[in-house]
């Protein structure tokens, strides 16, 4: 049956729609036109505004999105950008929805292309949202690829990608694509082959001459003593500046996200900022195959920042990306002024978070130590206002702790979600697979981590670096496979990191607790496997370790286990075909607190 076959039109609207029935509304634009859709669909989403339960329709086939009809507003987004590197917030959005419930909008399999940079879509103080069967990419990726032909000490040849446009401009590539040009670069290698994706530098060729030698082939000339590289492998660079993202909500409760692709994405990933109860499911952050692009996100693939209810992620897929695939996490404020025995005025510290608020009156809230990560005091918010986007003030509903100090960080406790990732891929990444650090369970289960650059899985927790709250208190980690993860993070390439920055020990107080590793596989290529600092309640059981062979040469040798400052940990019951006898290395902790049949040193 053709779902567009019958169409009425209803001029009420006073709008170019079609409507298949009084629940469904679809563009009234043919798909593959190539031309600029972004009216036509904003005018569809606006038809869907008072119609509860409305699905918004796409026809299978391509549209396409142009930033000079685009919604164009402020928002202040987690982890993109400072005052400095980018000053206007104004943001360029496809498709726009704000203060909806009840909406689904099927794609039908739609593609998505957008033109310059543009966030892709945006829900913004919406309700019981679907968003499915679309992909997503861009005309000209803000990634530009390069495929390393021949090399020696004196010159590079290289085979440009032809989605990635240059110029070359008094002897330097200049890469450029819609209304921009790349001016701060991060470069990457990707090793295909392998599934290696290591860190580089463009200085080399920024410092050489080019010359374009045949179509797409670009001879540098210089010093390339030093580049590792190998022919073959591809070269990827991008600009550093997050000024838009993939997609965004803020503010939003129970959104589905079902089998979506994400081909390409520029800025952060997929960011959710206080949003309540996330289902995504079937979500594809890889380069659309046949394309021959490496990299399908310029940082990460899916960013969580203060969101609370439970984020769900499974049957997802991650492959080349520039940063982590999934972050979740809350953020501290630092305290800078005592106003009264119950105001205090916090502020933004991490340079590229800023300018929303974080505090909500009915919130619940930690006061904490910044150095030792320690909470000490809670209380319920009775008032919060911004008092300029770096500043908030905030009204307590009791007197703060008189150990309370300026430097110290509060904590929003109410804004922080269960977690639970399952039969995901994370491969092609030279950073984490996972990042993860909120107060609610979590579960990662039966997932594959393939050659992540750094740590398959870090639990962190700082009030001096991201800012970026807070303390674990239930995770289970099961079912999942590791393999040959952290190569670019040796000598301390543990596979799974639970690393949190305190800088002051407490004797007795412990940051994360209670962290089970059980019945995953870990295929190794170097000793370490597992870091774990003031944690209690740790155990590491029933895993198997294996060795990979001629995959990349071992370190040094050292501890498989490396515990610091650690309660109640057991390493126990593992079998192991490794080349070596696994050992637990111990600082600053009882041999008392740790359980083990493993040699300890």
């Amino acid at each position: 049956m053709n779902r567009f076959s019958a169409l009425i039109i209803v001029p009420t609207l006073l709008l170019s729609l079609t409507v298949a029935s009084q629940q469904r509304i679809s563009v009234d634009m043919p798909p593959n036109t190539f031309k600029d859709a972004t009216v036509k669909v904003q005018e569809a989403i606006a038809a869907c505004r008072n119609i509860p339960g409305a699905v918004l329709e796409f026809q299978p086939g391509r549209y396409d999105f142009y930033p000079d009809s685009a919604v164009k507003k402020e928002y202040f987004i987690s982890n993109t950008s400072d005052e400095e590197e980018v000053p206007d917030k104004i943001k360029t959005i496809g498709l726009f929805f704000e203060n909806f419930k009840g909406l689904t909008i099927e794609g039908h399999g739609a593609s998505l292309v957008f033109h310059g940079k543009m966030i892709s879509w945006l829900f913004d103080h919406c309700e019981d949202i679907t968003l499915r069967n679309i992909s997503v990419d861009m005309e000209r990726p803000t990634m530009s690829e390069m495929t390393l032909k021949t090399i020696t000490p004196q010159e590079v040849v290289a085979a440009i990608h032809p989605d990635s446009r240059f110029a070359i401009v008094n002897d330097h590539v200049e890469w450029y694509g819609e209304k921009w040009k790349s001016a701060r670069f991060h470069v990457v290698i990707a090793d295909t082959v392998k599934g290696i994706y290591t860190y580089s530098s463009w200085d080399p060729f920024y410092k050489s001459k080019a010359a374009l030698i045949a179509p797409g082939l670009v001879r540098f000339t210089g010093n390339f003593a030093t580049f590792k590289g190998a022919p073959g492998n591809i070269l990827t660079v991008r600009d550093v500046i997050r000024d838009q993202v993939g997609a965004f909500m803020q503010h939003c409760r129970n959104v589905q996200l079902e089998n979506i692709n994400m081909r390409y994405m520029h800025g952060l990933g997929i960011v959710a900022q206080f949003c309540e109860n996330l289902s995504y499911q079937r979500i594809q952050i890889i380069p659309q195959p046949g394309s021959g692009r490496t990299m399908a996100s310029s940082a990460d693939g899916m960013h969580f920042s203060g969101c609370k209810g439970h984020i769900t992620i499974t049957a997802a897929h991650f492959k080349g990306l520039h940063d982590d695939p999934v972050n979740v996490h809350g953020t501290h404020l630092q305290i800078t002024e005592k106003i009264s025995p119950r105001v205090l005025k916090l502020r933004f510290m991490h340079h590229q978070t800023y300018g929303f608020a974080a505090y909500f009156a009915g919130d619940s809230v930690m006061l904490v130590h910044s150095a030792a990560l320690q909470g000490y005091g809670m209380a319920k918010v009775v008032n919060a206002k911004m008092l300029s986007p770096r500043e908030m003030e905030v009204t307590l509903d009791r007197d703060v702790p008189a150990a309370a100090r300026t430097g110290d960080c509060l904590e929003n406790i109410t804004w922080a979600p269960s977690v639970t990732i399952s039969n995901s891929i994370f491969e092609g990444t030279n950073a984490r697979g996972l990042l993860v650090t909120t107060r609610k369970k979590v579960v990662i289960a039966d997932n594959t981590f393939y050659r992540t650059g750094m740590h398959a899985i870090l639990i962190a927790d700082d009030a001096s670096s991201w800012y970026e709250s807070g303390p674990v208190q239930d995770v289970t980690i099961t079912g999942n496979t590791f393999e040959g993860v952290g190569y670019n993070q040796a000598p301390d390439n543990y596979v799974i990191a639970i690393a949190p920055e305190n800088h002051e020990l407490v004797r007795g107080y412990m940051v994360h607790r209670n962290i089970r590793i059980t019945d995953n596989t870990f295929k190794l290529y170097d000793y370490p496997v597992l870091t774990a600092r003031s944690t209690a309640n740790l155990i590491f059981r029933n895993n198997r370790l294996t060795w990979m062979k001629d995959y990349l040469p071992a370190g040094a040798e050292r501890a498989a286990f490396k515990l610091t400052a650690c309660e109640k940990v057991t390493i126990s019951n593992n079998e192991s075909s490794l080349p070596f006898k696994p050992e637990v290395q111990l600082e600053q902790m009882s041999r008392k607190e740790l359980h083990t049949d493993l040699t300890v040193k």
